[in-house]
């Protein structure tokens, strides 16, 4: 697992010390990633909350996005699911 903000790498270590966040959080500043997953507000320079669940291949299995994005329960789901098809 691993975090993409559009924020600084300084301001991204800042948050994941407060939040205490123990996964990877990678800077997005220049927003070229945000752009090709079609997830960035060009207009406000934001990118949507969106969190993907990409299986091995690279192919993304799983999108939520919004307030949705925020819990993690949907995409650990996803994760299980795929691990569960990977077993049999």
């Amino acid at each position: 697992m691993l975090g993409i903000s559009v924020d600084s790498s300084p301001a991204n270590r800042a948050f994941a010390k407060q939040e205490d966040i123990n996964f990877p959080l990678l800077s997005d500043f220049q927003r070229n990633v945000s752009k090709q997953y079609g997830i960035l507000n060009e207009e406000r320079g934001f990118a949507n909350r969106t969190t993907f669940v990409i299986d091995k291949n690279g192919i993304i299995q799983h999108v939520e996005s919004g307030k949705d994005a925020i819990d993690p329960s949907g995409a650990g789901a996803a994760c299980s699911l795929l691990e569960h098809q990977k077993a049999n």
